[in-house]
């Protein structure tokens, strides 16, 4: 061993000491950080799925193979930091004996085919990342807009760094004659080699940068653990591990939301008592371990912040700067917390004196933030922010790591709700219509079958035909909204011409509780949703169509919860199956020019999308025009999550954002499946003035004018 050699190798083992104690420290921070949370047991649950949902979603890149090109080169960067694990642990050796190498593995010709290939791809994978992010960051309002961009940089120089240094380590051994793999194995390597001058000492020293480098890298991540950017390389796994749905090949936090947990349990409204349960989130040490998991898994991609409407109406709600307003808040505020710190349910003070007097005075003052609060009050989320979120569901489908941003966001929304009693003054109207008349509009119960008025046949009710085959849900909006009566008509008519043995509930049905549940009342949502359960199963209800993807998600997914649990189906589902079973035959196609909007609560949150288009492909000539954002990244309407009861005060209105995208199809018919959206897309074509020239209509009156001329 040479005098470079010692030196190399002392700088090398000093700064990996520091290195991995500095880390060992972080990891054990950001676990103390984590087990703050509440407890949530339901997530080591089904260890088997979980790890194969795991290795299937990060092997595969499932999530981020729908970005294409961004999908391939992050895979290939992701393996490469993974396999060339492997030559960071070599340099270790080259810094020792330049001529050295991994034992055993290091000389096989295969170890080095496959660490070249992975090497140039990894290389080629970060420079289109670099130029993506380049590219993106100029528009306005980017995916990028609010990332701590200096992070991003620091990682993107480290891997093309530790890898430009790998072929110069190879090209060195190379021109030195001391490199063993075949030219066909190495061809890049070798091509190095053949412009660098023969240095004896030159590949330890290139292995001492790379070594520097990536230690420096890792002491850099320890001092900064809030930097998502690098720790989900690690955090990432059990992020994935620990999600909602393992099950679910969807966003964890998409179709049913969680019922209002207290210390790890359901809670119990007949047993709460707001001074020893928890209602909702008021505090970040409030959420359950797994949210703070999520916080601080988050990498700052922006995914969630480019697809969320709000955000692309220049609304203040960014998913992605909502997670990391409270990973940030979360991880200042944890010095408090883990003195002793921290208020009871009734707002006390739980450290003694003794134990706050250690807390430093910044974690304190973070201690003072409210969660929920303007930014003259310093809260942590603006109250605009919390109420922007229409609960759509691209967030989750699109993060990478399987961040649950509409749980938190409805969680938080739940003690604003039913303790603060804090929320937008029009939604108010809602709930005491709820809770009063059984319906958001206020509606009389006993105008709820009007719509079957003038139909040429009867529609039978429950009681008085004998065990129907299916309850035809109809829900308030097909109930009472001009616009949706004429949807839940053409579905009782097709129904009736395809001999489906269906019966309603009549003035029996009560809203489902959908837009109590989303704002946050979990009170008034449980109570009506246990009634509906009640008159279901006494009807001996089983199977239930729904024109309404709100009431269909709630039926099918959420009812279970209360001790309902029934075969839901859309009626897109079920109009598919009887077109194809040939007993609706469309005899006179419509005229193409039809472009079709995906509900949210059908489409992303329920993996209903074949269906509507299998129908609307029977039933118009040539087919389909879709939208440019289609399927699991369809565009909101902007009603979900109550906000079709709140005004949209702030920024551009969601349906004209999505109206104009329609339009710009150029079709003639705007096909949807959702009172809600026919509601919004109507009105945002009518804003747009073109009523006259473009007909908004759901996809079963498509149907069935394509049935009958007169239709």
């Amino acid at each position: 061993m040479g005098a470079a050699q010692i030196v190399a190798t002392v700088l090398a083992g000093v700064v990996t000491l520091a290195a991995v104690v500095l880390a060992v420290r972080a990891v054990l921070q950001m676990t103390a950080v984590i087990r703050l949370g509440k407890p949530d047991p339901e997530r080591s649950v089904g260890k088997a799925v979980r790890t194969r949902t795991m290795l299937a979603e990060t092997a595969g890149h499932t999530r981020m193979l729908k970005w294409g090109t961004v999908g391939a080169a992050h895979w290939f960067v992701m393996v490469s930091f993974i396999i060339l694990f492997l030559l960071v642990l070599e340099a270790y050796f080259e810094v020792v004996d330049p001529a050295g190498g991994l034992p055993v593995v290091g000389g096989w010709t295969a170890y080095g085919l496959v660490t070249e290939i992975i090497g140039v791809l990894g290389l080629a994978g970060i420079v289109v990342l670099i130029v993506i992010r380049q590219r993106s960051r100029r528009a306005p309002r980017s995916r990028f807009t609010g990332s701590t961009m200096w992070q991003g940089y620091f990682v993107e120089a480290v891997i093309v760094g530790v890898l430009i240094c790998g072929f110069l380590i190879r090209g060195f051994k190379v021109a030195n004659d001391t490199f063993e793999f075949p030219l066909w194995a190495t061809p890049v390597s070798h091509a190095v080699g053949a412009v660098l001058p023969a240095a004896a000492d030159g590949p330890t020293w290139v292995a001492l940068v790379k070594l520097l480098i990536s230690m420096g890298w890792l002491i850099t991540i320890a001092l900064n653990v809030t930097m998502g950017v690098a720790w989900h390389r690690f955090l990432a796994f059990f992020n994935i591990f620990f999600k909602r749905d393992p099950d679910k090949p969807a966003g964890s936090g998409l179709g049913p939301l969680r019922p209002m947990m207290t210390e790890g349990k359901p809670l119990d409204f007949e047993e709460a008592d707001p001074e020893k349960d928890q209602f909702g989130v008021a505090q970040v040490e409030q959420f359950t371990w797994k949210g703070l998991l999520d916080f601080t898994t988050c990498t700052e991609c922006g995914r969630c912040q480019s697809q969320c409407p709000a955000w692309n109406t220049a609304k203040p709600l960014s998913p992605k700067l909502l997670v990391l307003s409270l990973r940030d808040h979360a991880y200042a505020k944890a010095p408090y917390l883990l003195a002793g710190g921290g208020k009871d349910l009734t707002g006390e003070e739980k450290g003694t004196e003794e134990q706050l007097a250690k807390v430093d005075v910044l974690a304190m003052a973070e201690a003072e933030r409210p969660l929920i609060g303007t930014e003259q009050e310093q809260g942590v989320i603006d109250p605009d922010v919390l109420w922007s979120c229409t609960t759509c569901g691209a967030c989750v489908e699109q993060c990478p790591v399987d961040i649950e941003h509409v749980d938190h966001i409805v969680d938080m929304r739940r003690y604003q709700v039913l303790i603060e009693s804090s929320f937008p003054s029009e939604a108010g109207v809602m709930l005491r219509n709820l809770e009063n008349k059984g319906n958001p509009w206020g509606a009389p119960q006993s105008t709820r079958e009007d719509w079957t008025k003038g139909l040429d046949f009867e529609v039978p009710r429950i009681g008085e035909k004998e065990n129907p085959e299916y309850l035809f849900w109809v829900g308030c909006a097909g109930a009472f909204e001009d616009r949706a009566k004429k949807t839940t008509r053409a579905v009782a008519t097709l129904l009736h011409e395809a001999g489906v043995d269906f019966a309603i509930l009549g003035e029996g049905e009560t809203c489902t509780g959908d837009p109590a549940r989303r704002i946050g009342n979990e009170f008034l949502f449980q109570m009506m949703a246990q009634q509906n359960v009640e008159t279901l199963n006494d009807a001996g209800v089983t199977k239930i169509v729904a024109t309404c993807p709100h009431c269909f998600n709630t039926l099918g997914n959420e009812y279970p919860q209360l001790g309902g649990s029934f075969e839901v189906v859309h009626h897109t589902q079920l109009l598919a199956h009887l077109v194809a079973e040939g007993r609706l035959t469309p005899v006179q196609p419509v005229d193409g020019g039809v472009t079709y909007h995906d509900p949210c609560y059908l489409g992303r949150h329920n993996r209903v999308f074949a269906p509507p288009r299998e129908v609307l492909g029977a039933a118009v000539q040539g087919g389909l025009t879709e939208m440019p954002r289609n399927a699991e990244r369809s565009f909101c309407c902007g009603a979900g999550g109550a906000r079709m009861w709140m005004e949209e005060k702030i920024g551009k209105r969601i349906n004209i954002e999505r109206t104009e995208e329609a339009l710009a199809t150029g079709a003639k018919t705007i096909a949807v499946g959702c009172p809600f959206c026919y509601t919004m897309v109507g009105d945002g074509v009518t804003a747009k003035g073109e009523q006259e020239n473009v007909e908004v209509i759901d996809v079963a009156s498509v149907l069935l004018r394509s049935l009958k001329q007169e239709a």
